[in-house]
């Protein structure tokens, strides 16, 4: 069992590289589990086309769960050795427990409990959000915060840490 944490900015290549990755551990004997944390937003023609996109680019070898806010029995109910998990992405779980006021750092120390935990191999996917402007307004700024105290801990429990930029994976960890 490995957990690996891969960050990066928006379209920075890191689905991409987590897909990848997730197809190299599994192999030709283990299922891959995709497990999407995006809210589907059914009056947002836009955000629809590019849950599409995503779903024609990964193709039929990924079995689909769709989660947006119980990632942690998303996880217990499909982590196995015979799986491997890609969770894209932990950025959009947070922004969605935000939104339905769940308690942050209780669901933060829940998935870093769980995580080592797990049998198989876990990817997930979040956005590095620290390395531009401070947000202008208090509600962005305590998202910031927010996300990297997540992406904090999920390092410090996972096995493998890479940041993506322009496509190019750098192991962090």
């Amino acid at each position: 069992m490995s957990v690996t944490l891969i960050l990066g900015g928006a379209r920075s290549g890191k689905s991409r590289r987590a897909e990848a990755l997730a197809k190299q551990l599994a192999a030709e004997d283990r299922q891959l589990i995709y497990i999407a944390t995006a809210p589907l937003i059914r009056d947002d023609h836009e955000w629809m086309q590019r849950i599409a996109l995503h779903r024609q680019q990964r193709g039929d070898c990924w079995q689909l769960v769709e989660e947006a806010l119980d990632l942690i029995a998303a996880l217990g109910n499909h982590a196995r050795c015979d799986a491997v998990l890609l969770v894209d992405c932990l950025t959009l779980w947070l922004s969605n427990l935000i939104y339905a006021d769940k308690p942050v750092d209780d669901a933060v120390a829940a998935l870093c409990t769980l995580l080592p935990t797990l049998d198989g191999d876990v990817i997930l996917v979040a956005n590095e959000v620290g390395m531009g402007l401070v947000p202008e307004h208090p509600e962005g700024r305590a998202f910031r915060d927010a996300q990297g105290r997540l992406n904090q801990a999920v390092a410090v429990v996972a096995d493998r840490v890479e940041f993506i930029a322009a496509g190019l994976p750098m192991r962090l960890k």
